[in-house]
């Protein structure tokens, strides 16, 4: 499954024909383009794959149930446990959701340097890409080419 913008990328290059289409049109200056539904590539197209998904504030807060990884409390902000200041990446095993009291408490210190301990293990989110294509409804006229 690519987005709309991929798949016509993938036509005009010549790296896939269209089998289904929308009766919606896609129309630029010179080209007007039926939106593609169901492609096939006509060769094989190296997908760019990311091994993991970068950290980013709303990510952080939906895997930590927009609770502060210090207190519990609701969570607003983010909150790099080893300070980027002093050197701590900016990963899923560094950084936390936490309440704006507790951030500006903590600030560019270290836990060990103020006694506080989490309350939370970060870890990295497991997000697959069938779990992500499970999670999308197929379009009825995916059904002949979807095998299932």
């Amino acid at each position: 499954m690519v987005s709309v913008h991929r798949a016509v990328a993938l036509v005009l290059s010549g790296k896939a024909v269209v089998l289904e289409q929308d009766t919606r049109e896609l129309r630029s200056e010179r080209l007007s383009l039926p939106v593609p539904q169901v492609l096939c590539l006509t060769r094989y197209v190296h997908v760019p794959y990311r091994g993991s998904v970068p950290p980013t504030r709303r990510s952080v807060l939906q895997r930590d149930a927009h609770r502060c990884g210090y207190c519990a409390g609701p969570a607003d902000t983010v909150d790099h446990v080893h300070p980027r200041s002093r050197g701590g990446a900016h990963e899923w095993t560094n950084v936390v959701a936490a309440c704006a009291r507790c951030n500006h408490r903590k600030a560019d210190r270290l836990l060990s340097e103020i006694g506080w301990q989490l309350l939370v293990t970060p870890t990295a989110p497991r997000v697959r890409a069938a779990v992500l294509a499970a999670a999308v409804r197929p379009h009825p006229s995916w059904g002949p080419y979807l095998g299932g």
